[in-house]
């Protein structure tokens, strides 16, 4: 027989007290960043304390939010608790995005921000203490120890102090120091050079090497003229110390984990230049919007054409418009893939910015140093090193070049051209080649390579 449903009453339900899923979710939100930024290791070299003391109450925080999650059943925010959580998990936020920024940061340029980073750190902390300060503890059923944990937290960060670590102000002052010397054309003193470098972190020739990259492509990142200038200031002083405390690389056994050729790896589509199907060291675009290597699309054009190669459409104009953001991709990519990114063509500028006095002192030192050191090289195996660290440096710039040439490295990289050097020593003799070659840019130089 069929029951109607009119024959059972309805029950009337008790309704089972539930948390508001936006609540909860905040605080499983809290939780969640409060321990990535509790697994963050303390940053090396620099910033060790500030960063250690705001990990660690970080993990304070991760009890908290633990604590709150136990009985979700009672988390109702008012809305005075939701804003104070919202603007708390903000600064969590900039906390991380702080700590990430100075562990992926560049070590010199890391050193010259100190001040700044210092009190960012510090206004931080500021602000977490006057958010904990109008936290409603009471609003919550917390275990007394908790409670307690939040006024510890609440003070620690309130004894925050804008001031730099010592020991960071120290070393600031150092590479201050150095540069001036520099500037004065006193060459630094070698053992505290290297004492200076071993403090930031760059203790052999590839960390020199990554520091300089990494400053090159920090230009770009920079608006300010006068950081820029700080920083091409930054690369020659790197630059000068990795060639005269280090070895090159190229005396090293190859480490295959941390450097790849570009055989190993076939780059993207779109990071390859139309033309040659080779990653392109100088994008640009041209008037059909379409983008080559600078080099290859000037060929094209040099010997007549005036379409897109790509496309086919006649160009209406030929100016070669630089793609940086395409240029940064490619860099970004490089580093992530450890492949060594040389950028083509050869400016008097370093990225477009004009060199400082320090800069232009130091690329005279690392001139003259190299190319002693090469007149007294005890063995080809020796000269080799130096002279592929001419070769690299006379591709930086006209400045490399002048001071290079002047130094008298000309003569003795032509004697390596003769025929029992290329027999028994292929890779020194390519080098100074291209070292030549490199020279050569300078109009000034060419007579002088026909002379000898």
């Amino acid at each position: 027989m069929t029951v109607s449903p009119l024959v059972l009453p309805p029950r009337k339900r008790r309704p089972a007290p539930s948390p508001r899923l936006a609540d909860l979710n905040l605080v499983n939100s809290f939780l969640s960043l409060s321990r990535e930024i509790s697994a963050f290791k303390p940053l090396q070299c620099l910033l060790i304390r500030k960063s250690l003391s705001t990990i660690n109450k970080s993990k304070l925080f991760a009890i908290l939010f633990e604590e709150l999650l136990r009985d979700p059943y009672t988390i109702f925010f008012s809305t005075s608790t939701l804003l104070c959580f919202e603007e708390m998990y903000i600064v969590l936020q900039r906390i991380r995005t702080l700590i990430e920024d100075c562990s992926n940061g560049i070590k010199m340029w890391l050193l010259m921000l100190i001040p700044h980073l210092a009190n960012s750190f510090h206004e931080l902390n500021l602000e977490l203490s006057t958010l904990l300060d109008i936290f409603p503890v009471k609003e919550f059923d917390l275990s007394q120890d908790v409670e307690e944990l939040v006024v510890l937290v609440r003070k620690r960060c309130s004894k925050s102090k804008p001031s730099v670590d010592p020991n960071d102000d120290f070393l600031r002052r150092d590479v201050l120091a150095l540069l001036e010397l520099i500037k004065k054309e006193i060459v630094p003193d070698h053992l505290k050079l290297k004492r200076i470098l071993e403090d930031i972190g760059l203790r052999d020739d590839s960390s020199c090497r990554e520091e300089i990259e990494s400053l090159q492509q920090e230009i770009q990142n920079q608006i300010d003229e006068k950081s820029k200038s700080e920083i091409v200031s930054l690369i020659g002083l790197v630059r000068y110390a990795k060639c005269v405390l280090f070895r090159s690389s190229t005396t090293e056994k190859p480490d295959y984990r941390r450097r790849k050729s570009m055989s190993d790896i076939t780059a993207p589509v779109d990071f390859r230049c139309p033309i040659i199907l080779e990653l392109m060291r100088d994008p640009v675009v041209v008037a059909s919007g379409q983008t080559y290597d600078r080099e290859s699309i000037h060929q094209w054009i040099q010997s007549g054409h005036n379409t897109c190669p790509e496309t086919g459409q006649t160009l209406t104009h030929t100016n070669l418009i630089p793609n940086r953001a395409l240029r940064n991709l490619i860099t970004m990519w490089c580093r992530q893939q450890r492949l060594p990114f040389e950028t083509a063509g050869s400016n008097d500028k370093v990225n477009g910015v004009k060199a400082t006095k320090a800069a232009f002192e130091a690329t005279k030192m690392t001139g003259s140093f190299l190319v002693n050191k090469l007149s007294v090289s005890p063995s080809m195996e020796a000269a080799n090193a130096v002279v592929f660290e001419l070769r690299a440096l006379a591709k930086t710039d006209s400045d490399s070049r002048v001071f290079i040439a002047e130094a008298g490295a000309i003569p003795i990289l032509v004697s390596y051209f003769a025929s029992g050097v290329g027999s028994d020593h292929p890779n020194l003799q390519v080098n100074a080649i291209t070292a030549i070659l490199n020279l050569s840019i300078l109009e000034a130089n060419k007579n002088e390579d026909h002379g000898n």
